[in-house]
């Protein structure tokens, strides 16, 4: 006995219902697979705040191409790749050189994840903005942007031709204090402490060491740190004449004792000028007036 054959309509049905099952599926995958897509790649942006590793030299000057500061410790012990400026101070040990925390905005300290996160100059928070992780850039700041122009009143004249007393008397009571581990007795022979010649204890009293400079010509000598060369002496004064250069200006750095000038002993010697016999003491942070350059990596990005 043949078997019935199902209604040719009952068969149709059974189709459409399959397809329309497929096709619910397939639509399901993919707006499953919407769903799941990648995040969008964060960005750095005002008010966030970021870790950044960064390589900072000079744009401009005479110490262009100079780094003055850097959080990685493989670039601030190579001085032939990294040539240093004159000012710039090593942190030590590698411990010490870590990426920097940077608030991404003009003001604002903030601590997030035990890192702590502060200002830094308006050129270099705003060179970052629209950097993504593990981007690098290299953001040229002027000095509107940066630390600002030179202090005027941070600038010191100083002659090229220097006379110093051959003969001083001095306080019993100072002498320990000018000429530290020196003996204040007749015919004692030293170096002296400012210029670096010797120098001889000619007579003492009560009151007074008489101290005789025997500087002879020719002698180089360093006072301040800048390079003099003895020129004449006589019984009562020594002449010293300055060894720098036009060419020096920008790359001698200089120091003074006491206080200093604009609160640093430190100062860089920015124009020597010939013609008025003359030097310029730049007490100035090296940084101040200058473009710089700095290299910047973005670490992480803390998004505000």
């Amino acid at each position: 006995m043949v078997a019935e054959k199902p209604p040719r309509i009952l068969f149709v049905i059974l189709v459409v219902i399959v397809i329309a099952a497929a096709g619910a599926g397939a639509a399901f995958l993919y707006e499953n697979s919407k769903a799941k897509s990648p995040s969008p790649v964060l960005t750095v942006q005002a008010g966030d705040n970021v870790t950044v590793n960064y390589i900072g030299a000079f744009g401009t000057g005479a110490q262009q191409g100079r780094v003055f500061d850097t959080s990685i410790y493989s670039v601030a012990t190579e001085n032939q790749s990294y040539p240093k400026s004159l000012e710039y101070q090593s942190r030590g040990a590698a411990s010490a050189y870590t990426p920097l925390g940077v608030h991404v905005g003009a003001s604002g300290s903030y601590t997030v994840g035990g890192i702590s996160f502060g200002p830094v100059v308006t050129g270099f928070w705003q060179g970052i903005i629209g950097m993504v992780g593990n981007q690098t850039r290299t953001i040229d700041i002027p000095p509107s942007l940066a630390y600002g122009p030179q202090n005027l009143s941070c600038l010191v004249s100083a002659p090229l031709s220097l006379r110093v007393t051959a003969v001083s008397s001095v306080p019993v009571a100072d002498f320990a204090t000018l000429f530290p581990n020196v003996t204040a007795t007749p015919g004692t022979v030293f170096a002296d402490p400012t210029f670096g010649w010797n120098d001889s204890v000619f007579s003492v009293n009560l009151t007074t060491v008489v101290v005789q400079s025997l500087a002879t010509v020719g002698e180089m000598s360093q006072p301040n740190g800048l390079p003099f060369t003895v020129s004449a002496v006589n019984a009562t004064t020594v002449t010293l004449s300055s060894q720098l250069t036009p060419a020096d200006a920008g790359l001698v750095l200089g120091h003074v004792g006491g206080s200093g000038v604009c609160s640093s002993t430190k100062f860089i010697v920015s124009e020597v000028n010939l013609a008025t016999g003359t030097y310029t003491e730049n007490f100035n942070p090296e940084t101040r007036g200058e473009t710089l350059d700095f290299t910047v990596t973005v670490v992480d990005i803390f998004s505000a």
